[in-house]
């Protein structure tokens, strides 16, 4: 997979006129090496990483030299959400690197108990942290859940389909869920949720009334102290002494 690239010679204040041709500012960095800044077309990016992603080993070509990189780092336009800049990692096809591979759910709506409305697909894990070399590493972990049919049951990382003797799956245990089935909450069951709630305060507030005189000032002076300390500050110190005065009253 290639990306055509040019070396970059608008810099600073500049680089607004390369967005503006639907350019996209970006440097090529990693072990051992000078940085160099380079400019790729916006439309054509979209396309290799569309297919790449960040686990796609890309060759980012500039005239006649080709470099082998991991697409690293991406800033985006906080408004339109298009890529603003790019870091492009350069690796060594001959040493392992560490990346992190996207978690892919698919048979979901084939699952009958999620047709049904009984049953939720949690995804417990969105990535996982993989080792290998570059051109070695998954594009992605697809996860088929179309088989899961009972609640509290899933698939786990030791299940994964991968190269095991060219991948190594970093910092998790294998016995860990990577998506899980669950119980889908009714609105019925919300509302009683809230019903429940509810009721919880409305006896709070029985309880207080119920309360003596005497036992209904400890009660509020507690409750001022406790407010007083979880503001802090200056606030907080006026409601203690504003309690205080009250008390002496």
């Amino acid at each position: 997979m290639e990306l055509i690239a040019q070396t970059r010679e608008r810099l600073g204040k500049k680089v607004a006129q390369l967005r503006e041709e639907r350019k996209i500012p970006a440097v090529i960095f990693g072990k051992g090496i000078d940085s160099a800044v380079i400019e790729v077309d916006e439309v054509a990016f979209g396309k290799v990483f569309a297919e790449a992603g960040e686990t796609s080993v890309v060759d980012v070509v500039i005239g006649k030299e080709k470099t082998p990189v991991l697409i690293k780092e991406m800033q985006f336009d906080p408004v339109r959400g298009n890529p603003i800049h790019i870091g492009f990692y350069k690796v060594d096809l001959t040493k392992k690197v560490t990346a992190n591979v996207p978690v892919e759910i698919v048979g979901e709506e084939e699952n009958e108990m999620v047709k049904s409305g009984e049953a939720i697909i949690i995804a417990v894990l969105s990535e996982i942290e993989v080792e290998a070399l570059p051109n070695d590493l998954p594009h992605a972990f697809e996860v088929n859940v179309a088989g899961l049919s009972e609640i509290g049951t899933g698939i786990t990382v030791g299940e994964l389909k991968y190269e095991r003797e060219k991948v190594t799956i970093e910092g998790i245990e294998l016995d860990e869920f990577v998506v899980k089935l669950d119980n889908a909450q009714t609105e019925e069951e919300e509302e009683e949720e809230e019903a429940v709630s509810e009721q919880e305060a409305m006896a709070g507030v029985e309880a207080t009334e119920e309360l003596t005189e005497e036992e209904r000032k400890a009660h509020e002076e507690k409750k001022k102290t406790a407010e007083a300390s979880e503001e802090g500050g200056g606030e907080g110190g006026k409601k203690q002494q504003r309690a205080e005065r009250e008390q002496k009253s």
